[in-house]
């Protein structure tokens, strides 16, 4: 027998994924073990799993606060964006097709089977399961078929908390219209509203409470205020980038922001460190001259991406950057834009065809259908210190600058250096957060007191402590319901 609730928003990046991480680890320093689900997420920030698949960063950020291994259960549907109208389909795990957004809405109802399989396996290993829903609960447009909000909460019985943002303005209105406009069915399922993101003194809001209270019919949870340090917390939504540069530091680290950028995240120790200024550089911008180290980042549609760097004019930026005696990294999509070629003869990730890359890597790719996901431990070979990533990729690499490895897995070399020594390739996502590597990639613009992961972890504990001092999470534990495992 195990408990579960659901928390929608009145709209997205009103805070339901750090909600729910802050929850799951609350619930694990009870001694309760919790587990995360999300029925379906759209993002191209994903996390490799202990089963071998993918799923959204946020939920692998969940699974940490609640201090479990991230399995493909806690997010059967994963919708990776390729363009402006198509998705990569990712079903447990695994890439299941590519599809434009009307063949998607049409025929995903039909993975509610597979979505509800999902959740009873999960809810089968833990006490608690916090779901979280998917952008707004309020489009009804999007109603038919759906299995992200209250379509899985119908189907799975599930009582919803309903979430609205206090700082964007207006959010007793979003609460209450919300109501108004969903199904009466699906209005049944709400039990309370949850007001986050205050700033200033929370008895202010005393009376808003009482009104949504007394207008709804439901009890009312927060307001939570501002919690600082979830900044320090990797974001998913790519609404984050609009404001993402930042620092102050000497060692000036440029990245050009590719419109299908994945797996930013990766730049989170890097923005971290005191003695770094990183520069997300938007379209129509030239890269300033003054960087230290140009960073590709990944990339879900690597050839179109690297079109778009053309058309920006970024490919002349970077090529002059390493002329003038500067660096540049590529990881994953960067890397491959780093060679000479980028082969797609099956269409993997569009029409097939093959784009000359920025040469500045004697290497070519080939893109193919198996994606490789997998944990890796490895050695980066220019420090020899310990690297702890992931492989998140589509496509094969191959050249005479893949015999200058950056890193080495197991007995095998990973990623390519070129002759010179400036420019660096690899596939491993996540490889800044290794203290040691950082330290000795950035030299002295890194501080020897920064230890990124435990401030994950401390950012977790403290939003944990900050919701039991503002919720009372024992009330909100009494709305879930028992389900049958």
């Amino acid at each position: 027998m195990t408990k579960v609730i659901m928390f929608m928003g009145t709209g997205s990046d009103v805070g339901k994924s750090l909600i729910v991480a802050g929850l799951c680890r609350a619930l694990s320093n009870r001694g309760i073990r919790v587990a995360p689900f999300k029925p379906q997420n759209m993002s191209n920030n994903a996390a490799v799993t202990m089963d071998g698949g993918e799923i959204g960063r946020a939920q692998a950020l969940q699974a940490r606060a609640a201090r479990r291994n991230p399995i493909t259960a806690m997010n059967p549907v994963l919708l990776k964006p390729e363009g402006e109208t198509g998705s990569q389909v990712v079903v447990r795990g695994q890439r299941r097709a590519s599809l434009s957004a009307r063949q998607y809405w049409a025929d995903r109802g039909q993975l509610l089977p597979e979505v509800l399989h999902a959740f009873r396996d999960l809810a089968a290993t833990t006490d608690y399961v916090l779901v979280e829903g998917a952008g707004s609960a309020s489009e009804v447009n999007l109603r038919a078929g759906d299995i992200a909000n209250f379509g899985f909460a119908r189907a799975a019985n599930v009582p919803v908390v309903l979430i609205g943002d206090i700082h964007r303005g207006g959010v007793i209105a979003s609460i209450v219209g919300t109501l108004a406009v969903i199904d009466p069915e699906d209005a049944a399922l709400v039990r309370a509203s949850l007001i986050n993101k205050f700033f200033g003194d929370p008895a202010l809001f005393e009376a808003g409470k009482a009104f949504l209270a007394e207008r709804t019919g439901l009890p009312c949870f927060g307001p939570v205020p501002h919690f600082a340090d979830a900044a320090k917390l990797p974001a998913e939504d790519a609404l984050a980038l609009e404001s993402y540069s930042g620092g102050s530091g000497a060692f000036h680290v440029v990245v050009p922001r590719l419109p299908r950028i994945a797996n930013f995240d990766d730049l989170d120790p890097l923005r971290a460190e005191p003695g770094v200024t990183l520069t997300l550089v938007q379209a129509g911008h030239a890269l300033p001259r003054n960087a230290d180290l140009v960073l590709l980042p990944g990339s879900k549609a690597t050839r179109a991406d690297l079109a778009a760097l053309r058309a920006n004019g970024w490919d002349i930026d970077i090529i002059a950057h390493h002329r003038a005696g500067g660096s540049v990294i590529g990881i994953c999509g960067g890397y491959q834009m780093l060679g000479r070629l980028i082969a797609d003869p099956e269409g993997i990730e569009g029409a097939p065809g093959v784009s000359e890359g920025l040469s500045l890597l004697d290497v070519e790719t080939v893109l193919a259908p198996t994606k490789q996901l997998r944990s890796e431990a490895a050695v980066h070979l220019g420090s020899g210190e310990a690297l702890s990533g992931y492989h998140m990729h589509m496509g094969v690499t191959a050249g005479p600058d893949r015999n200058r490895a950056f890193a080495r897995v197991g007995t095998e070399p990973e990623g390519s250096v070129s002759v010179d020594g400036r420019v660096m390739g690899t596939y491993l996502h996540g490889l800044f957060a290794a203290d040691g590597f950082r330290r000795a990639f950035l030299g002295q613009a890194a501080s020897p007191d920064l230890a990124f992961e435990a401030g994950v972890d401390l950012a977790l504990d403290g939003f944990a402590n900050h919701l039991e001092t503002h919720i009372d999470i024992d009330r909100l534990l009494a709305l879930a319901a028992i389900v049958e495992t």
